[in-house]
């Protein structure tokens, strides 16, 4: 008799998993259909999907400064995988342009930027920067410009090795504060950018990144809300990280301050990450992935908004093509990248 309530027992608990299976595919092929109408997906793109192409879709540019594209793939991997990747890391990990990726820690009383150094094969990009001006060469507020101003006649007659350890120094300073600046305040927390005419805002920038993501609203309007009104408290299943990376851009040292959430749960996971702070070229960015469990593995939406001076004025439509080409083409790459190394680390176990 022991043996036979053992069976019935194992049965229920078969069918209860199986039951829960299926309303978690349920779930998520719901989802998965809210963000295929949202973003006009079709079967065709399915197949694609099915093929392992990466397929992309329009994203609508809410300012003239927005560049703004979507991608999705399929990942022969859980949505957990996903989570266990950017919990270590960045795309930044992925992108060859990186030069150097730092998670920041605040276990201790040193400066996070400490290692963001300008060589001396960099001392031009060293002696721009105490010559700096309100324009589109640097992204700093009046407030840094004039402290680089002050730091210039300091330098007058330094070597030139001092000259690049004391501008590194002070930059290091100013990255700490914008990073400071954000930990306690949120968007609000982020200065403006001087410019010869009117300032860059990269807050005002996200905000409207956030509030009009499509993908973001369709995984959920309340974690929309949380990463809108940022720093309020995090719920139980999401995780936070910070970041600083040195990027190789237009052959220029660039540093960037990024954040990130992760929120995961049995119906799926979305990574949320924004760059807040980027020293030059374009103001702000922000990418979001989603990972909605599908057949045997995931299906990944990547959305990336970035919000640049350089795609304004003359020849606007011309500039917003090419830049969402070349966008488009470092996100392929992003996604070839991640989908490597998730499969090299599941192939490893």
């Amino acid at each position: 008799m022991k043996s036979i309530k053992y069976i019935n027992c194992s049965k229920l608990l078969f069918a209860i998993l199986c039951v829960w299976l299926c309303i978690l595919n349920a779930v998520s092929a719901a989802k998965i259909d809210e963000i295929e109408t949202a973003f006009g997906l079709n079967h065709n793109h399915l197949k694609k999907l099915h093929r392992g192409e990466i397929v992309s879709f329009k994203i609508t540019e809410e300012t003239q400064k927005e560049l703004a594209l979507g991608l999705a793939m399929y990942l022969d991997a859980p949505p957990t995988k996903l989570v266990s990747f950017f919990k270590k890391g960045d795309l930044a990990m992925v992108d060859p342009d990186v030069v150097s990726f730092h998670e920041i820690l605040f276990k201790s009383n040193s400066n996070p930027f400490e290692k963001f150094m300008f060589t001396s094969d960099q001392m031009g990009e060293a002696r721009k920067l105490l010559e700096v001006t309100a324009d589109d060469e640097f992204n700093l507020s009046a407030e840094e410009i004039k402290s680089f101003t002050a730091l210039k006649n300091k330098l007058a007659k330094k070597r030139d090795t001092d000259l690049i350890a004391a501008v590194s120094k002070h930059y290091q300073k100013i990255l700490l504060k914008r990073l400071q600046g954000y930990q306690i305040q949120g968007l609000t927390g982020v200065e403006s950018y001087a410019r010869k005419e009117k300032a860059a805002n990269p807050a005002e920038e996200l905000r409207i990144a956030a509030s009009s993501s499509k993908l973001l609203n369709s995984f959920s309007s309340d974690l929309q809300k949380l990463w809108l009104n940022y720093p309020t408290p995090l719920p139980t299943d999401t995780e936070e990280y910070y970041s600083w990376f040195n990027r190789n851009i237009d052959n220029r040292p660039t540093a960037i301050i990024s954040h990130r959430l992760l929120f995961s749960s049995d119906t799926g996971s979305i990574i949320l990450s924004r760059q807040f702070y980027v020293g030059h070229t374009y103001n702000s960015s922000q990418f979001i992935l989603s990972c909605l469990p599908y057949r045997h593995g995931s299906i990944v939406f990547y959305t990336h908004q970035v919000s640049t001076d350089r795609v304004t004025g003359v020849g606007k439509k011309l500039k917003h093509s090419m830049g969402r080409k070349q966008m488009k083409k470092q996100m392929i790459v992003n996604l070839n990248g991640l989908r490597s190394r998730i499969q090299s680390s599941s192939s490893e176990k």
